[in-house]
């Protein structure tokens, strides 16, 4: 098959971990030609999608880990699979290249996650489909009930809507004498709408990512502890990511979740899970596939890869 990676600019890659990376290492080993693109590459010309894209070639190395040929413009429509797998924030760019891959769908494309699920499933709001998984929780751009709500649960989360690697989260308790500025300062003065969750202390011991392909969980979640004096699991915040078992509750949510996000389809998923709670619904770019790799007998990116043949039908 010939894949087409849409990602963050290559050479800004974090080689040793990146999941990405790791995809296209596992799709080589199976006979595919990866490819990369950014979104900037992709454009609408008399009703067809096309993009520059670059063939790119892999080496067991992480400084120079790849050679690749000058962009080609190309249809989308000449690509077996196209994998979106821009970070966030989910911006008006993000909005517009999600327009143009459902484009290219209706022209005989096979996007992963589809394009209109990635719009309609916000990382954040999406738990609120499942309601009997989560905490007590709050979305609003208003102070009074933000304060009303850290008032019922004494100790709070409190996030933007549109952020990840745990950027601009934040825990308040009762006696903050900051709250008023950290309300101001996520709302942007009430005009931005931010979620509350009441605090889960089981959060010392990992926020836990069980990664969902195709509907079916990957045994081991990768549990992200956090660091000495953070409340934040989030490796780009210094947490410590280990590998280990799904649990019964795991499962229980992951079972539930599964069928749900593949009909979607949103072929592959990132749930966090502090406890036994959900609190996200990774979906635009999950990552975790080397460190469960690295420190168990499960080959994450190969499942993927595999998932991915038995979806676009090839071998």
């Amino acid at each position: 098959m010939k894949i087409v990676f849409i990602i963050d600019p290559i050479d800004q890659l974090k080689v040793y971990k990146d999941s990405s990376v790791a995809m296209m290492r596992a799709a080589v080993r199976c006979g595919h030609e990866p490819y990369v693109m950014e979104q900037r590459d992709m454009y609408l010309r008399d009703g067809r999608v096309r993009a520059f894209a670059r063939a790119i070639r892999l080496n067991d190395t992480t400084a120079g880990w790849y050679e690749s040929d000058a962009a080609a413009d190309t249809a989308l429509a000449g690509f077996d699979a196209v994998l979106m797998r821009k970070d966030p924030p989910f911006d008006t760019e993000y909005l517009y290249s999600t327009h143009l891959l459902e484009l290219a769908e209706k022209q005989g494309v096979r996007v992963f996650n589809r394009p209109a699920a990635l719009r309609d499933f916000n990382e954040k709001l999406a738990i609120a489909r499942f309601p009997q998984f989560t905490v007590p929780t709050l979305v609003t751009r208003r102070a009074s009930l933000l304060k009303d709500f850290l008032a019922e649960q004494r100790d709070v989360i409190l996030k933007p809507l549109d952020g990840m690697g745990g950027a601009g989260i934040f825990r308040v308790r009762m006696d903050d004498v900051n709250l008023n500025v950290i309300i101001e300062t996520l709302t942007l003065l009430e005009t931005r709408t931010i979620m509350a969750q009441r605090y889960i202390p089981e959060i010392m011991l990992g926020d836990k990512r069980i990664l969902l392909i195709n509907g079916e969980p990957v045994p081991y979640a990768l549990a992200r502890i956090p660091a000495t004096g953070e409340t934040r699991g989030n490796l780009a915040a210094g947490g410590k990511g280990v590998a280990q078992l799904l649990s019964a509750r795991d499962r229980e949510i992951a079972g539930t979740i599964g069928p749900i996000v593949r009909e979607l389809g949103l072929f592959l998923v990132g749930l966090d899970v502090i406890g036994d709670y959900l609190t996200e619904i990774n979906v635009t770019s999950p990552t975790g596939f080397t460190e469960i790799t690295q420190q168990t007998d499960c080959d994450v990116a190969g499942l993927f890869i595999g998932a991915l043949e038995r979806e676009c039908g090839a071998t």
